[in-house]
């Protein structure tokens, strides 16, 4: 290991002790009771609930997964994706939050997603609770993998060693992370984490534009290669055999320009439809400690998202003209941002910044693993298997039940060919589709009876395996993001289950008016 290395490292060993201690000091308050560590009392400001929701959800996959789909195809997938993002996050926040968190104290004070629907219905068998926990589970740890194949490369490429071991190093860090301090550990150190991320983009994109020549450099390079700066075309390396991109006299080498036509454009811009169903931004929406501030965190969470996904953009842009040859795999390419922080600053500062990545990380994984965590703990173990279950029992049975997802997501991501940004969609899709619809219409449409609640998460989830593993084989149209037509397709099924069905019951439409009216 030679004197760059170890200073990268000092500077991220000195970052990781910050994050723990973070975990240490909230760790007292949070074991008080599973209400403390799952929503940490419904005590968060204005400022932790915008900047702990938004990095939360972002993950590495901001900093590694869009500048690597930027620097392989170029600007339109990343450009329509980021769009849809930011649409997404907007209405998100405008008219889900406030409701949710008032719907979410009048329905018995659920503390989760889950307990929500099932409150929200009234139900005495608690269907609803079990299938939300186990997609839950499911796709939280997906994604989960994710954020374990992003440290691995993070921490492979940084230092040479395997991937698979470091790899299991990063999850094991996060797992130690998330036993200490529970949901108000994670959303402290998720603000922090959401600045660590923004100054770490600014600063890369600043050095890559000065490295490059200039912005009319960077932007006269892009345009070079067919596609590559269109909004409505697709720039298509050229491989070979092994799926490695081909280069010849020093460049590499680039196909005609993909047409890029409004289906791909919408199917793109679908990924914000995502947001009305995540569960870890919805969670800072009911943990927020007045519903009045949440105006205010609806422009700081935007100001951040708009900021942050352009430049992570831009990064894959500049990445292109400075490393045209470095990265020649559509894996590979998620390493531009480390390929340009190493490359741009001395290695201590290098150490810190790329502790940017290692905070968009942790700050997702920590929330994917406790609220699969309590998916189980609180709405399975205590709501099913024992319903006398005390609080140290249920916080017990939590971290068991972290310990086992941790497990399947490292062996989910012991591939090291793993693309970040494919893992990240479909988990995306899995729970825009089974609870985004759900969320709306429990909401804002007082005839959602249980049984179309129910329909509509087994067909929104359903229908993404459907689509991803079978439909979007058929190609052309069908091609498209599974998100889109999954979303529809829940919506449908809430709808028409709900209308050949009873009506809900009157106490049901009382708990809905008392909500609408405030």
């Amino acid at each position: 290991m030679d004197g760059n290395t170890v200073q990268i490292l000092i500077a991220m060993i000195i970052y990781m002790a910050a994050v723990i201690g973070i975990g240490i000091v909230f760790s007292k308050k949070a074991n008080k009771n599973s209400e403390n560590y799952f929503l940490g009392g419904r005590s968060l400001g204005p400022w932790v609930t915008a900047m702990s929701a938004e990095a939360s959800d972002m993950s590495g996959w901001l900093l590694m997964g869009l500048p690597g789909v930027a620097y392989w195809c170029g600007l339109a997938d990343a450009a329509w994706t980021a769009i849809g993002l930011a649409v997404g996050t907007y209405f998100n926040w405008l008219i889900v939050s406030k409701r949710l968190r008032r719907y979410t104290i009048r329905a018995n004070n659920s503390i989760t997603l889950p307990e929500f629907f099932s409150n929200r219905f009234r139900e005495n068998k608690k269907l609803i609770m079990t299938i939300s926990a186990a997609f839950i589970l499911v796709f939280f740890t997906v994604y989960a993998a994710s954020c374990f194949v992003t440290c691995g490369k993070l921490f492979s490429t940084l230092f040479g060693t395997p991937y698979v071991a470091m790899m299991i190093v990063g999850a094991i860090f996060v797992l130690i992370y998330t036993l200490l301090g529970g949901f108000l550990a994670e959303s402290a150190s998720d603000f922090m984490q959401s600045i660590v991320m923004i100054i770490a983009l600014a600063v890369i994109v600043i050095l890559g534009v000065v490295k490059a020549g200039g912005l009319a450099s960077v932007i006269e390079n892009a345009r070079a290669i067919p596609g590559f700066l269109e909004f409505f075309g697709l720039a298509t390396p050229t491989l070979s055999a092994d799926g490695v991109q081909l280069v010849e006299a020093g460049k590499p080498v680039f196909g005609a320009a993909a047409n890029y036509g409004a289906l791909s454009v919408c199917s793109m811009l679908a990924w914000g439809l995502g947001y009305f169903g995540m569960p870890q931004v919805l969670l800072r929406f009911m943990a927020i400690r007045k519903e009045e501030e949440l105006k205010r965190s609806r422009r700081i969470a935007m100001i951040w998202v708009v900021i942050s996904l352009a430049v992570a953009v831009f990064i894959g842009i500049v990445g292109r003209q400075l490393f045209p040859t470095e990265l020649l795999t559509k894996s590979s390419a998620e390493n531009i941002f480390i390929t340009l922080a190493t490359s741009s600053l001395p290695a201590i500062l290098a150490g810190f910044v790329m502790a940017g990545i290692l905070a968009a990380t942790i700050s997702s994984s920590d929330s994917y693993l406790l609220i699969a965590a309590s998916a189980f703990a609180k709405n399975i173990y205590q709501g099913i298997i024992r319903k006398k279950a005390n609080d140290k029992q249920v916080m017990v049975m939590s971290r068991v039940t972290l310990l086992v997802i941790a497990a399947v997501a490292m062996v989910i991501a012991f591939d090291e060919e793993s693309v970040i940004f494919s893992i990240v969609s479909f988990a995306w899709a899995g729970f825009g589709a089974t609870f985004g619809p759900l969320v709306l219409f429990s909401l804002f449409w007082k005839r959602t009876n249980r049984a179309g609640a129910i329909a509509g998460m087994i067909g929104g989830g359903g229908m993404v395996f459907l689509w991803k593993l079978v439909i979007s084989k058929l190609g052309g149209a069908f091609g498209i993001y599974e998100l889109l037509p999954a979303f529809i397709f829940s919506c449908v099924c809430i709808v028409v289950v709900s209308l050949v069905t009873a009506p809900p019951s009157k106490e049901i439409e009382e708990d809905f008016e008392s909500v609408r009216a405030k």
